[in-house]
């Protein structure tokens, strides 16, 4: 009799999250930041004030850079944010550890592999050549690609029809609550990725993922994924 472990397989189809998930890209978000602290003679901030919340957008970073400043005033900053963000976009961002892995073991068993992201479409489609993932990438969903964002399932379920594998027989992986209630609107499965960005206060286990790791590295093993 055959265990657990080794009846596991990889899902038919896998979807991921971008920053935060696969790309560590605080270092990038950081370096935008501090271009528009610097340019209006304000120092600087550290990493770690910018990381928790690099999976909630520009109008976060921006109010984090900018905490005087109301809803209004950091919306009219998004603009900028994104022009300063399209000039260091990859140039101090990398790849989570693991992740090169875990992709090759769902090409390996011919999983397509597939990015949802609420980041702008223009912006992550920069990313895919600078990491070679022009031709591996089988659909890309950035946050303006669509009438909906997450946590609308829309993304996902498009996403889905496009590598033409049904919701339920996909997973998606990503680091933050809207993620996890796309998926579960969308009736697709989930993983939690603890690894990515979360605010001290985020309670990962209420987001009521189906599966939650501490590291990409357990995606590389059949197991590590949700089963049908």
């Amino acid at each position: 009799m055959s265990d657990s472990t080794s009846a596991a397989r990889f899902p038919a189809g896998a979807l991921f999250d971008l920053d935060g998930t696969l790309l560590d890209s605080a270092p990038d978000m950081l370096a935008t930041v501090n271009r528009m602290l610097a340019s209006r003679d304000r120092p600087p901030l550290a990493l770690a004030d910018i990381r928790p919340v690099v999976s909630r957008g520009a109008r976060a970073m921006a109010s984090v850079a900018f905490p005087e400043l109301d809803a209004d005033g950091v919306a009219a900053l998004v603009p900028e944010f994104l022009a300063v963000y399209d000039e260091e976009l990859g140039r101090h961002s990398v790849l989570f550890d693991g992740v090169e892995p875990m992709l090759a073991a769902l090409e390996s068993a011919g999983t397509p592999w597939g990015i949802v992201t609420n980041k702008p479409e223009y912006l992550a489609v920069q990313i895919l050549p600078q990491l070679g993932w022009q031709t591996r990438c089988a659909v890309l969903i950035g946050g303006d690609t669509l009438a909906e964002r997450k946590p609308h399932p829309m993304p996902l379920l498009h996403a889905a029809n496009a590598i033409g594998i049904a919701p339920e027989a996909c997973v998606y992986v990503g680091d933050d609550a809207r993620d996890i209630a796309a998926a579960r609107a969308a009736g697709m499965p989930s993983i939690v990725a603890l690894w990515g960005y979360r605010l001290d206060d985020d309670d990962p286990i209420a987001w009521q993922g189906d599966v939650m790791h501490d590291a990409v590295q357990a995606l590389s093993d059949p197991a590590g994924w949700p089963q049908p």
